[in-house]
Order: structure tokens, then C-alpha cells, then sequence
């Protein structure tokens, strides 16, 4: 992948194949941004860069990187057992699949990949097994007789087994080994591995940058394309769920209704909290991947909300599809006395189902908040 295919973040390509050019090539380096910022296919064109801007044969070290089959090219990434590898699951056993998803969409995300393996109730992480494979793959020799780079993609995924064991390669990799460490959240990773890597930024895309790539690369209708940016958070990935009508936010949709009706209905009628049980179960059945998805849809739903409560409709563009529900209707009920609130609890549960939180429990809590929160007044 090179550079140019890269959207955007011109600054940073400039960043790094000034200090590659120039020879300064940190030993370990930390990759900062949002899903769909370009993070990953950064840091392949980055990779590509150093490997060959010293190989002999340039062209052919650009076919092995272009195909992710480069021998001094390695990746690491979350991954568990599923119906073909069901034991001791580490990244090699999955390269195939890697190559195809990264071909596919190098903007796509962890549920992406996860759901192309067919384990997307399950939460891959990175474990020691994949850190003993990458000590092992690095102690080697470079086969081209360069450098030797070390992807690892959605770093924050690294248990703390493999963190550790990784730390000592960090602190004194063997002569010319690069490694690449790719993040969402920074926040997430153990603070000796951060202490170890110089850390890049990666700002959010503009709408004029994922406009444009729309245009030229999906031969989209310039005012589709607009209008689409304007939608995606500068999340390229969102933005071409949005261009090809990703299902997944109808079924959204029907369950956030479902939930505001019964959470309306809860206060002061006990006999509701049935139906509040009863949604908390069939959202537990999902797996947690498609639980945090869902919570942050949330957000996004109760931010348009409120978006349009204060006179801001040009910025909304949620337009909901199910019958007797409007959006405006809606709105009043979300305002300054409890955006705050509301916010903080979805990001409580988003936290605690990351960690492996009972889903039924963590749900239903946030159901009997959410009837208290949206039933508060705001004060004039």
C-alpha cells in the first residue's frame, strides 16, 4: 500500500517520509486514532516506505507489501478460537483471512474482522501466545537483509501476559526492527508499553477528504458524497456503511424505539420493568462486539436528539424509519439537565461489557437509569 492510497493525513505521510528519508526510524512507534482515521493503512504505506526505500528491487518489494507477503512484513492481531483453528489461536494461523479483510476495506474494524472469522460473539484479544510467536518471528534475521517490521493492530487488545512478555523486545530490539503498534484508545494499553513507543496523533478525516475518496474510488454522486461525509464523524469506514445501507443500524433502530417506549412507560408502572427485562436479555444474547456497537449508536441517537432539541438541524441527519416515532418529538425529552448523564451511563456499560460484565445485568441497570433520566426536567 503506498502512501497515495492512504486518504488524507497529509501532514503525517509528510512526518514520516521525511524522518524515514532522513534516517531517523524509531525503534517503536505508537499509531493514535478513531476507527476509520486511517491508522492501519498508515502504518502499512509507512512499512512499505522503509522496506523499500532501501531494497535493490524496488518494484518487487512494492508487489510483496502490496499483497501483504512480504517476509520481513509481520502483523499481529486480536483473534480466538473459531471453527478451523481451535486451539492456541495466534495471528499466523489467520494470515489468509488478514490479507483478504485488508484487501476487502483497510478502514474496517474489529467487529469486521471478527465477523469475517465468523467469531463475532466473542472478543479476540491478543495473548501470550502471540507475544512468544512475535519474539520468536524477530530474533530472526531479516530475510532481505533490511529492516523488520512488526504490525500490531488494535494494540489495546494485548492482554497483560503479553504486554509483559513484549516489553523487554521493546526496550532492546534486535538491529533494524521497526514496530508498528496501532490504537483506538491509548487509554487502554499498559503505561511501560506506551513509555516505550513515540506516539503519532491521528486527527479525525475531513468531509472533504472522504467526500473526494467517495467520488473517485466508489464513483459516488458528488452531493451523495457530501452529504454522506457530513455524516460519517470523519469515520471512512462509517462512511461507506452509509453508502451501501448497512442493515445493522435498522436493527438498531427497532431496539433503541423499543427501549425509549418501555423506559417512558416504566415510571410510576412496575409491570414495565418486565419488558425492560425482557430487552436486556434479547440484547445479552448478541455477542459483546455487537453490544458496544450498539451502545454507541445510542449515543449517537440521543446526541442527534439533541442536536435538534437546541435548533441545530442543519448537523442532523439521523432520520429514523420505524412507524409512529419522530425524531422531534423526541428531542424535548433530551436537553442539558440530563445529556450529561445519559452520556456517562452508556460509556459506564460500554466500559464494564468491554471488561467481560454480566450484558443482562449492565443493561437492565442502565434501562431503570435511563426511565429516572429521561423523565428529568430541564431547568430555565
Amino acid at each position: 500500500m503506498n502512501f497515495s492510497e492512504v486518504i488524507g493525513q497529509e501532514y503525517l505521510k509528510s512526518h514520516l517520509m521525511k524522518s524515514t528519508d532522513n534516517g531517523r526510524i524509531p525503534h517503536a512507534q505508537l499509531f493514535v486514532g478513531k476507527e476509520g482515521s486511517g491508522t492501519l493503512p498508515m502504518a502499512i504505506a509507512y512499512a512499505q516506505y522503509i522496506l523499500c526505500s532501501t531494497s535493490a528491487d524496488k518494484e518487487a518489494c512494492a508487489l510483496k507489501c502490496a499483497k501483504l507477503a512480504h517476509p520481513d512484513l509481520h502483523f499481529a492481531f486480536p483473534v480466538a478460537k473459531n471453527d478451523v483453528v481451535k486451539s492456541h489461536p495466534v495471528s499466523n494461523l489467520f494470515l489468509t483471512d488478514w490479507r483478504k479483510f485488508i484487501e476487502l476495506n483497510p478502514y474496517g474494524n474489529l467487529f469486521e474482522w471478527l465477523q469475517s472469522l465468523g467469531i463475532e460473539n466473542k472478543q479476540g484479544q491478543i495473548g501470550v501466545d502471540e507475544a512468544e510467536e512475535i519474539v520468536k518471528a524477530l530474533k530472526l534475521k531479516s530475510y532481505e537483509g533490511g529492516y523488520k517490521i512488526m504490525i500490531i493492530w488494535m494494540a489495546e487488545k494485548m492482554n497483560t501476559s503479553a504486554a509483559n512478555k513484549l516489553l523487554k523486545l521493546l526496550e532492546e530490539p534486535p538491529k533494524k526492527t521497526v514496530f508498528i503498534l496501532v490504537t483506538e484508545d491509548e487509554e487502554q494499553l499498559i503505561t511501560t508499553i506506551k513509555s516505550r513507543c513515540q506516539v503519532l496523533h491521528f486527527p479525525i478525516l475531513t468531509e472533504s477528504d472522504i467526500a473526494k475518496c467517495l467520488v473517485e474510488k466508489e464513483g459516488t454522486d458528488e452531493p451523495i458524497a457530501t452529504n454522506i461525509a457530513q455524516q460519517s464523524d470523519g469515520n471512512f469506514n462509517k462512511a461507506l456503511h452509509l453508502l451501501h445501507n448497512d442493515t445493522s443500524d435498522e436493527q438498531f433502530e427497532q431496539w433503541f424505539i423499543t427501549w425509549i417506549r418501555a423506559a417512558f412507560k416504566a415510571k410510576g408502572n412496575a409491570t414495565v420493568i418486565q419488558s425492560l427485562i425482557n430487552w436486556s436479555e434479547t440484547i445479552a444474547k448478541t455477542g459483546r462486539e455487537t453490544q458496544k456497537r450498539f451502545l454507541h449508536y445510542c449515543l449517537q441517537f440521543f446526541r442527534q436528539a439533541i442536536l435538534l432539541n437546541y435548533n441545530a438541524g442543519a448537523l442532523v441527519f439521523l432520520h429514523p424509519k420505524t412507524p409512529n416515532f419522530k425524531l422531534e418529538n423526541f428531542a424535548p425529552f433530551v436537553h442539558s439537565g440530563n445529556i450529561l448523564a445519559i452520556n456517562k451511563e452508556l460509556n459506564d456499560a460500554i466500559y464494564h461489557i468491554e471488561r467481560n460484565g454480566n450484558a443482562k445485568i449492565i443493561l437492565l441497570d442502565l434501562s431503570i437509569k435511563l426511565t429516572r433520566l429521561l423523565h428529568i426536567k430541564e431547568e430555565l
